[in-house]
């Protein structure tokens, strides 16, 4: 980033992760007044976008794409929603009043590189320590306990007493009213980590009742935490919060929604043998198999590892040319055939599926 100015700072998650000896995926800068009137005086720059409201600009730089915020004041007149902009312009000081964590509100002077600190958080990086800037803090914005819990899993971090109270106070007198986008949001970025660290503390912490008030209970996820690994799993997160007994609240995507709904199926499906396991998986999300290792960790990996990739050589096509006329039996042989191959696939070719077909048809 290619401009410095005496009143124009990096913010927030960058500065933590500079302190963290952390890679940073996002760039957040601030101007100390109004960006977009300090956007305007930059020699070069070309202005793509502006949003009056929140006081941003994005500009175009020497071929690089730069977004810069003015400080601003924020209030929350409905709590657990977005908060409404009061003031433009604001002090450095009252911007990052409005943050959630003290280690996220560190600024750095893009001029001279000075940590700019008013709340304390280069001494609670250093104790790894998760504190809150005021005490309206999670009623204001509930989403905040999930990103305390984000960021104690990637940090190694914990909650400073007053702050767990503050939780732990909260949780006992949740305010339903919320926007559950946002939740499902910090949901995202949180159990995407894939870890089931992270899940024992929503659990444990009582987080879950962010999303309803259904009771639930501790359980292990450890062996599905593998396997997500194991098959490259791209959005994890709601394998870990499909497991809650309620979570009609979340805005889900169709696709999500099929994951947690095939995975209430399967757990009520009798599976005596291969067959059995072969049929009720073989058509589902993976993800939702994966999510069955809870209860039955020698199944899915029994499928996974042995059963998933098992398949018939035999079309219809080479039933036609039996002789045998197309009907609903054609998928009734089909089973038959893989109910027999599916006991030792090894000896199974073309040859010996059409056999089997003949069999079933009574084919001379």
């Amino acid at each position: 980033m290619n401009i410095k100015d005496k009143r124009l700072y990096y913010i927030g998650g960058i500065v933590r992760d500079e302190l963290l000896n952390k890679k940073s995926f996002d760039i957040d800068l601030t101007y100390d007044g109004d960006a977009i009137e300090f956007a305007k005086t930059i020699k070069d720059a070309e202005i793509l976008q502006i949003n009056e409201q929140f006081g941003t600009v994005r500009i175009r730089l020497n071929g690089e794409a730069i977004d810069i915020a003015s400080t601003r004041c924020e209030s929350y007149p409905q709590k657990g929603h977005l908060p409404v902009v009061n003031k433009i312009g604001c002090s450095l000081k009252d911007d990052v009043m409005r943050r959630d964590f003290t280690i996220n509100a560190m600024a750095k002077s893009t001029l001279t590189g000075e940590i700019v600190d008013y709340t304390g958080g280069l001494e609670d990086i250093k104790n790894k320590t998760l504190r809150v800037l005021h005490n309206q803090s999670f009623i204001d914005d509930p989403t905040r306990i999930v990103r305390a819990l984000k960021f104690a899993v990637r940090f190694g971090f914990e909650l400073d007493d007053k702050t767990k109270k503050l939780q732990q106070d909260y949780i006992n007198n949740i305010n339903y009213d919320m926007s559950y986008k946002r939740l499902k949001k910090e949901l995202m970025e949180t159990f995407n980590l894939n870890s089931s660290y992270a899940f024992e503390r929503f659990i444990k912490q009582r987080i879950y009742k962010l999303i309803s008030p259904k009771e639930f209970s501790y359980i292990d996820v450890k062996e599905m935490e593998l396997l997500i690994n194991k098959y490259n799993i791209s959005n994890p997160w709601i394998l870990y919060i499909g497991l809650l007994p309620d979570i009609s609240s979340l805005p889900l995507t169709k696709s999500e929604k099929k994951i947690v709904d095939e995975y209430k199926k399967i757990v009520i499906t009798h599976k005596a043998n291969d067959y059995e396991i072969y049929k009720t998986f073989k058509d589902i999300p993976i993800e939702s198999v994966i999510m069955y290792s809870i209860k039955q960790p020698a199944i899915v990996n029994k499928y996974l590892e042995n059963l998933k990739d098992i398949k018939l050589e035999i079309t219809g096509n080479d039933l036609k040319n039996l002789g045998i006329e197309p009907s609903e039996k054609y998928n009734q042989c089909f089973d038959y055939i893989m109910s027999e191959k599916i006991k030792n696939p090894a000896t199974f070719d073309k040859l010996r599926e059409i056999s089997f077909a003949k069999k079933f048809f009574n084919v001379v």
